[in-house]
């Protein structure tokens, strides 16, 4: 294929460049013809002045009578100036054009050579003649003028040698020196014309270059432009279906921390509702045992021996051991009442546990999507609430280190799902580890950039430094059966509020620390501050 264009290439150039030199040509031709269309009125007027001044002293001394030469210089004159000038009016440019102008061009130069009485200065104008017409750039111009010049000078010499030499009589042969001058003069206009032409065609072939690199680019811009149309539209398709897919990992991760927190609440109620479970067991347990059907027994035996209830308890042996066993009875019951009073104390606890639980949900629950201005120790208390049981049954001491900090403006329901996705991740670090001393240290402040920290530090297994990078990626999970959900959308959140979420790890078997910044509220933001719109991390 590429030697095939390459052939076709190589025809087309020449045909091309030809173009080209032919078009300049033609304009040099046109030009041309405007020159004389001026030039040959002025000679015209020059030779009549002539015929007025000059032609009179030469013929008849010194007196400057009308002369004959003057109407020669009138017809001769106007008709080799007004048919060139018809000429270059209604063919321009055309070849016949150029030799009619030669011819009358040189005949000019003939008629003012007889009006000034043969001087060998005006056959100057015979040599300024030949220059002109060498500007069409056409030897074959040259040569009608100078066939036509020897023509006169010849004919001329024979018949009237005075109007051409300014003499009476001449050499037959001088019309040769005159003619070989033109000659001479042609040859050097031949050489001039041919390097003239030879730049021309130069000139040609370099604008031939010059388009066909010029289409040779455009081709490829527009073919570099088209791919990159394409590539565009492509990158663009790919970017809404990236949006599109973002929003349904955006919606699923939102669905996800929800879940999230709904698994919190649901796994901390069932932890407390296993307690009551116990409670309620025992103090089942505890009536079913209860030596309250004693007492019962006793009353039976009473009624029945209630006509001499004296003798029989005095003198009957069951009725003399009634008072013992009824003090003994009364200390049992009353030891009974003491448990079973505080089993349902507990039992007690247990519900408003869950009915405080289920009430924090619930009040979060309402005001999803809505941007408050809350105290942020409020909402850790809340998250640690939701958390308190799984801390208490897995011996996990929560240090609270709390400072003075302003209220936030977030959506409180994203940031619980935080905290307590963080929190949860915390409980399980320190499960798995092997230390007795399991903590979790709550820290609240102020960061560098001035937005509201909270640090949740953990003496855990700790984060491999691998997965540090990663840690929030969606799907990712070194639980067991974890999802990757949590973090993830918890990042998100954070996103979506105007915050940010970070870990820190120094590897596995050192703990790790999740950063939570939130953007403060703007009526308590100082005028420093005010220009600050993303939350910066400190260190952990």
């Amino acid at each position: 294929m590429d030697t095939i264009t390459a052939s076709v290439d190589a025809t087309a150039q020449p045909s091309r460049a030809d173009e080209f030199f032919s078009e300049q040509l033609q304009k040099i031709f046109l030009r041309t013809d405007g020159l004389f269309i001026w030039l040959m009125p002025c000679q015209w007027i020059a030779a009549i002045a002539a015929a007025l001044w000059i032609s009179p002293r030469t013929w008849a001394g010194a007196q400057s009578n009308i002369h004959p030469h003057l109407w020669a210089a009138l017809l001769l004159g106007g008709i080799v100036t007004v048919v060139p000038l018809w000429f270059a009016r209604k063919l321009p440019g055309a070849a016949l054009t150029r030799h009619v102008i030669a011819v009358g061009q040189v005949l000019m130069s003939a008629l003012l050579i007889h009006l000034t009485g043969g001087r060998i200065e005006t056959h100057f104008h015979v040599f300024g003649s030949l220059a002109f017409l060498a500007f069409y750039r056409d030897w074959r111009v040259l040569l009608s003028a100078t066939v036509v010049v020897a023509l006169d000078h010849f004919l001329r010499g024979i018949y009237s040698p005075q109007s051409v030499f300014g003499v009476i009589t001449a050499s037959p042969f001088r019309w040769l020196e005159h003619a070989g001058w033109v000659v001479f003069e042609d040859v050097f206009l031949f050489i001039s014309i041919r390097l003239g032409l030879e730049e021309m065609r130069a000139i040609a072939e370099r604008q031939m270059q010059l388009e066909m690199t010029n289409e040779s680019i455009e081709r490829k811009v527009a073919e570099r432009t088209a791919e990159l149309t394409n590539e565009i539209a492509e990158r663009q398709r790919a970017e809404m279906a990236t949006d599109h897919l973002n929003k349904k990992l955006l919606d699923v991760s939102r669905q996800a921390g929800m879940a999230e927190v709904a698994t919190s609440v649901l796994h901390n109620v069932g932890n407390v509702l296993n307690s009551a479970n116990v409670s309620a067991f025992i103090i089942s347990d505890r009536l079913s045992k209860s030596r309250l059907t004693h007492l019962t027994n006793v009353c039976t035996l009473l009624r029945e021996n209630a006509a001499d209830l004296g003798t029989f308890i005095t003198t009957d042996p069951k009725g003399s051991k009634l008072p013992a066993f009824l003090c003994s009875l009364a200390e049992r019951l009353g030891a009974e009442q003491a448990e079973l009073r505080r089993e349902a104390e507990g039992l007690s606890k247990n519900i408003a546990h869950i009915k405080d639980i289920v009430a924090v949900q619930q009040s979060y629950a309402k005001v999803s999507g809505v941007v408050e201005s809350l105290p942020v120790t409020s909402l850790v208390e809340d998250a640690l609430e939701m958390n308190a049981e799984a801390f208490t049954r897995h011996g996990v001491e929560v240090v609270r280190e709390f400072a003075e900090v302003p209220p936030v403006q977030v959506d409180k329901h994203k940031v619980l799902q935080i905290l307590i996705n963080i929190f949860r991740n915390a409980k399980y670090a320190v499960s798995e580890s092997s230390r007795r001393d399991k903590t979790v240290i709550v820290r609240v402040g102020l960061n560098e950039s001035g937005c509201v920290q909270v640090a949740i530090t953990d003496n855990g297994i700790g984060i491999a430094p691998a997965n540090l990078s990663r840690i929030f990626a969606h799907g990712f999970t070194t639980k067991k059966e974890g999802h990757g959900f949590g973090l993830h959308s918890s990042a998100l959140a954070a996103t979506e509020i105007g915050g940010s979420l970070m870990a820190h790890s120094n590897g596995l078997g050192h703990g790790a620390t999740f950063t939570l910044d939130l953007p403060i509220d703007p009526a308590f933001r100082s005028n420093s501050q005010q220009d600050s719109t993303a939350c910066q991390l400190l260190p952990a």
